[in-house]
């Protein structure tokens, strides 16, 4: 977003004294175009607030939620650059949720850097000119001859300095520049940005400080754990309470009515001294309940169901370009592949969490969101106040990854403190979170393509079941009609049919993406390896001259993204070279895969070495990753994270995780039969940029996708088995 695209100065950037003499900036952004702030604001701005003390500390307030993504860290950083300060006098607030303040809040879609890289950067440049234009003033000179560095505004022909601290208050009176007129600084000259930066809150972690939701604690509080239906959309129809209630601890327990689908269901709460004596005490309790009809549902109907629409026609095209039966009539080769992944949990290593106090018709909750606003008005249906009656405070989350977008917990705290007359602080135990997530959506693929004999593909047909209603796919379900190689191959029919699911589903870390990667970047292997050519040198054929290619327009909300050609045949180039691909000679059942993905505006392509067995176990020797997120990364160290995170997010998936549907409930429940991956499966992973010209955009997710099919293809490259199914079987891998 460019100077053109900002309000004006009177909405932008305004200037006050903060309390004792310093300077109070306040900067409104515009919002996305398609973004809505909740209902209680009024202009859609977004506000960010920047604070200069006279002892010249600059506290600068964080909007977003900080789920571990780095943001809490990474956009003070641009203000903080172009303020042209020490970040060691830099501190960090996080801001309460509040959309008549800041607008939208919300940390997910990797959308945060896209969106606020050039505004955070100028509302620092802002300051700073302010800031020289209080000592010229002081001075009588022009500011032309006046410079910045470090918090100090000097005076180059005389050599006098001013600090910031002894200007704020004076600075505070100077005429606010229009915000698209400021000087940016050229990144030649960055200080901050582009330089490895400690999290802000790392400090505070290492050394245990109680930072997280599940720390919180405030006076009077009572713990809870609330007991729902193993089935998804049951009800409860009795419950014996008795016993619960004479347990040791325990002070109330009670039956909840659901009020909101999804956010608050009918359930059991017991609340109690502390979380271990209420946890004890649920072993207690006798519930009856009305299972409802999701209880007919179960992961084999699921698969069963997909293979008979795979039979018929889709249900509705997606995409429908050329003549694909054609061109697989006259393919060299043809091949059909069925391709599957399960229902995934989030599994946060924090717990789904919340403490809320309702009290007076007023509501007040400490919580672990990605999103709070839709919590908000939430809350207030369940509980019946009004949204302005209830305050926020947004806590540090231990991982989100999508799962936290869903205000559930928020709901149920607010509900039982009602219900109690306490405050309450809300704690799932794991079991409850992998039973009752919002699961990355289960999904099957029937392909068809053909090649010529030049190794090219001639035709390519995708039959994809999946869920949802009519025209309508489940939340994170569905696919776009763009997905590659749509505008690569001139054949190519996109076909989609749905089944209804009663299993709740929503984003999952890189939403969409997670799945499709595999599934499409597998195929496309497969048809490399029956082609007869190297899937590097397939994937850049089919890439074919750097090109942008065309994104039909989105009417509700931004316009999508454009996948450019060029950009991943450079990121696949250099990961070619970094891994060393098609150079030397592999052990037997050692193998490399390959595989490429474009994701939230990120363009990553990964190498996998791994070595498979006899006995079919899986050692992943190393990962190469190279990405292209644009012209600057931020903050090198939290990319880094971000990239690694991913990568190991990915593996994880791959190697082990399912969610199983029976019956309508989760099989699955706790860490044993939903394993994350383990420090000693963890492969090195070595991490390049390529630094385009292209504005920079965010890295919580790009990095995933491509991970998942190039340890698959791998794996048939180490033994001539493909997989087709996740997670991994590994029995399919043995040698005998």
């Amino acid at each position: 977003m460019d100077g053109s695209t900002l309000t004006s100065r009177r909405s932008f950037l305004k200037a006050s004294a903060a309390m004792g003499g310093g300077l109070l900036l306040s900067v409104s952004l515009p919002l996305p175009a398609g973004a809505r702030p909740g209902k209680s604001a009024a202009p859609a701005v977004l506000n960010t607030y920047v604070r200069i003390a006279p002892d010249g500390i600059v506290t600068i307030v964080s909007k977003y939620p900080e789920i571990g993504q780095g943001i809490k860290t990474s956009l003070p950083m641009l203000i903080a650059e172009e303020l042209d300060v020490d970040w060691k006098d830099v501190r960090i607030e996080q801001a309460l949720a509040d959309a008549t303040q800041y607008g939208r809040q919300v940390a997910g879609g990797s959308m945060a850097t896209t969106l606020h890289y050039d505004e955070m950067r100028r509302v620092g440049a802002a300051g700073r000119q302010m800031l020289v234009a209080a000592a010229a003033a002081e001075w009588k000179v022009p500011e032309a001859e006046c410079q910045t560095r470090s918090g100090v505004v000097q005076h180059t022909p005389s050599g006098r300095t001013l600090r910031y601290g002894a200007l704020a208050a004076k600075a505070a009176r100077v005429p606010v520049p229009e915000l698209k007129s400021v000087t940016l600084k050229d990144p030649a000259r960055f200080q901050i940005i582009g330089k490895p930066t400690t999290g802000v809150d790392s400090p505070r972690i290492v050394v245990g400080q109680p930072i997280f939701g599940i720390d919180v604690k405030v006076p009077g509080m009572l713990y809870a754990v609330f007991q729902k239906c193993p089935v998804f959309g049951g009800k409860v129809v009795s419950a014996e309470l008795e016993a619960v209630k004479r347990a040791p601890g325990v002070r109330n327990a009670f039956i909840v009515r659901g009020t909101t689908p999804n956010a608050l269901s009918d359930g059991v709460a017991i609340v109690a001294e502390s979380w271990w004596q209420a946890q004890k005490a649920r072993k207690l309790l006798q519930v009856t309940w009305d299972e409802g009809p999701v209880a007919a549902e179960s992961s084999e109907g699921y698969a069963r169901r997909a293979a008979e629409l795979a039979k018929q026609p889709p249900a509705r095209w997606l995409r429908k370009d050329g003549d694909v039966e054609a061109a697989l009539a006259g393919s060299v080769k043809r091949l059909e592949a069925a391709y599957s992944y399960p229902f995934l949990a989030h599994a946060t290593l924090e717990p789904q969490n919340c403490t809320a106090s309702y009290k007076n018709g007023k509501v007040e909750i400490w919580a672990p969101t990605q999103n709070p606003e839709p919590g908000r008005t939430l809350v207030a249906q369940a509980v019946g106040v009004k949204e302005s009656d209830i305050t926020i405070h947004m806590v540090r989350a231990g991982g989100g990854f999508g799962r936290r977008l869903q205000n559930d917990y928020m709901v149920e705290a607010a509900a039982i403190s009602k219900q109690a007359g306490v405050p309450i602080k809300l704690v799932w135990s794991r079991e409850d979170d992998i039973q009752h997530d919002f699961y990355r959506p289960a999904g099957f693929h029937f392909f068809q393509a053909g090649v010529d004999a030049n190794g090219r593909i001639t035709g390519f047909r995708n039959h994809f079941v999946s869920f949802g209603e009519g025209e309508n796919f489940a939340r994170s379900a569905g696919m776009s009609p763009n997905e590659i190689p749509a505008q690569l191959v001139p054949n190519i029919e996109l076909g989609s049919s749905v089944m209804p699911l009663g299993v709740p589903t929503g984003p999952l870390r890189a939403p969409g993406s997670n799945a499709l990667a595999f599934v499409y970047q597998s195929f496309l292997d497969e048809l490399a390896h029956a082609a007869g050519k190297d899937p590097l040198q397939f994937q850049l054929e089919l890439l074919g001259e750097p090109r942008e290619l065309t994104v039909p327009p989105n009417p509700n909300g931004p316009p999508p993204a454009a996948f450019h050609t060029g950009r991943m045949r450079d990121v696949l180039k250099l990961v070619a070279e970094k891994s060393g691909w098609g150079k030397g000679t592999l052990p037997p059942r050692t193998g490399r895969g390959i595989a490429c993905y474009f994701s939230h505006r990120g363009y990553f392509a990964e190498v996998v070495r791994v070595h498979v067995a006899d006995d079919g176990a899986i050692r992943i020797e190393k990962v190469w990753a190279a990405g292209d997120v644009g012209s600057q990364i931020v903050n090198p160290s939290g990319a880094l994270q971000q990239v690694e995170g991913s990568v190991l997010d990915g593996l994880g998936e791959a190697l082990g995780q399912a969610i199983t549907i029976e019956k309508g409930r989760v099989v699955q429940s706790n860490l044993h039969d939903f394993p994350l991956l383990r420090m000693n499966q963890a492969p090195p992973i070595e991490v390049h940029f390529v630094q385009s010209e292209y504005p920079p955009t965010g890295l919580g997710e790009p990095a995933l996708p491509p991970i998942l099919p190039a340890l698959c293809n791998a794996i048939f490259a180490a033994t001539g088995k493909r997989i087709r199914s996740l997670p991994i079987d590994l029995n399919l891998l043995k040698s005998v």
